[in-house]
């Protein structure tokens, strides 16, 4: 039924909506309204990038309930998304056997809580998903899919069989590091410094590449420095990802990634997930509106003898003080959200149309078929309109205005992105039958 639909809506929308072909088409906002959740209805929208609270998955307190967290399964029902990746993000340590065990404690207790998210507390309305074939079926279904991704391979120690560990646990991409080098990648953060650890990638980080290819996990570059994505490319077999990160050109962040990486990319035959992050869709914009925010948000800090932290600050604490930090921060922002949201009214914050000139901008560098949708909510994204996976279909807004047609919404919302993963498996596939 789902696909008859899909065809035949397609077929009324390609005549006037084809993207590169015609015009942004004038709607009124009930039509645009109505137009986005047929389309959404028909095709599935998936997000690379949501990281998460332990204390949100408990059993006391979970995602099936309507939780303060940019993301839950209410969120994303009501703004039709239908597919969450969610992070097993473990910040930056030190390099050595304590700091090893600890990330790994830390990822284990995160794979351990999407497990308990979709067997024990929400079996009925969300299930993981290992492969492309699973999130439709799934989706079919009518229930959410959960799939895992893992910021920083740090938490993989020394042990190479760790690999296959977080691969066994549902781990389809992982990045080689995150803020500071670790053991096996350079960052992007090194650029601040131009201070290197590996010039690239370390020679256990090469053997992980070969790894990831072997059992099909899919290799993300969003933090990786660039000399480490070139590499990258240079070792993988399969194609690469880039989870959560924008165009440079548009807005310059070493988050970023600039034409030659977007190339990069494309030769490769990878895909890059646009990221709803603020301070990396537009620096500037984002910088002077920040200054309103951070106004408010200290002098309400202040009352309650609370100590503001930088982002950079924030994910350089260790876990249970960073857990600590947000949900006290978290209780600021309630108290001040009537101000912020007449700031969102009066200001100029980084919105959804600004978000959309970055997909824009890929699409006509590298082509249709090498770019995708994140937002890294839960940790530091969010925009102005599409601030919560219940804003969701402001993104199909606008894709809709911008002349997109339902073929390529689809492409863009998750088509691209299980295209390459199905092309990791395979490879991982050929890779293991010669082995034998």
């Amino acid at each position: 039924m789902k696909i008859t639909k899909f065809v035949l809506l397609f077929s009324l929308l390609s005549t006037v909506i084809v993207y590169g072909q015609s015009k942004e088409k004038q709607y009124s906002e009930e039509e645009l309204t109505k137009l986005a959740k047929e389309i959404q209805d028909n095709v599935i929208t998936i997000d690379t990038h949501c990281d998460f609270d332990l204390n949100n998955f408990t059993s006391q307190i979970n995602y099936s309930q309507n939780t303060n967290s940019q993301v839950n399964l209410p969120k994303m029902r009501k703004g039709g998304l239908d597919v969450a990746w969610l992070i097993v993000y473990t910040g930056q340590g030190e390099l050595n056997k304590k700091g090893y065990k600890e990330a790994h404690k830390n990822a284990m207790d995160k794979f351990n809580a999407i497990h308990r998210l979709c067997e024990q507390y929400a079996p009925e309305e969300i299930e993981l998903a290992l492969n492309s074939n699973d999130v439709r079926r799934i989706n079919s279904q009518g229930k959410l899919v959960a799939m895992i991704g893992i910021e920083n391979g740090y938490s993989i120690g020394t042990d190479i069989n760790n690999v296959k560990k977080f691969y066994d646990l549902g781990g389809r991409y992982m990045s080689l590091a995150h803020q500071g080098h670790s053991q096996l990648s350079d960052s992007n953060t090194g650029e601040s410094d131009n201070t290197w650890l590996h010039n690239g990638l370390s020679e256990l980080g090469e053997e992980v590449i070969s790894e990831m290819n072997k059992y099909g996990m899919m290799i993300d570059i969003s933090h990786p420095s660039k000399e480490a994505m070139r590499q990258i490319i240079e070792l993988s077999k399969a194609p690469i990802i880039a989870s959560h990160s924008s165009a440079r050109t548009l807005s310059d962040h070493s988050r970023n990634l600039d034409d030659e990486q977007l190339q990069w990319i494309k030769e490769n035959g990878g895909v890059v997930q646009t990221v709803a992050f603020a301070g990396y869709v537009d620096v500037e914009k984002n910088a002077k509106f920040q200054e309103l925010v951070n106004e408010v948000l200290h002098n309400a800090a202040a009352k309650e003898n609370f100590k503001i932290l930088s982002y950079d600050q924030y994910k350089e604490l260790p876990e249970k003080q960073a857990e600590q930090y947000y949900k006290q921060y978290q209780k600021i922002q309630q108290t001040i959200k009537p101000q912020l949201d007449e700031l969102e009214q009066t200001a100029d914050p980084v919105n959804v149309a600004d978000f959309v000139n970055h997909i824009d901008y890929m699409v006509d560098k590298i082509g249709i078929n090498h770019v995708g949708i994140s937002s890294d909510f839960d940790g530091g994204g969010g925009i102005y309109g599409w601030n919560d996976a219940s804003e969701t279909l402001n993104v199909t807004k606008e894709l809709i205005r911008r002349g997109y047609s339902t073929q390529e919404i689809e492409k863009l919302w998750g088509g691209n992105l299980l295209a390459v993963m199905d092309k990791v498996q395979a490879v991982a596939k050929e890779i293991q039958s010669k082995s034998h």
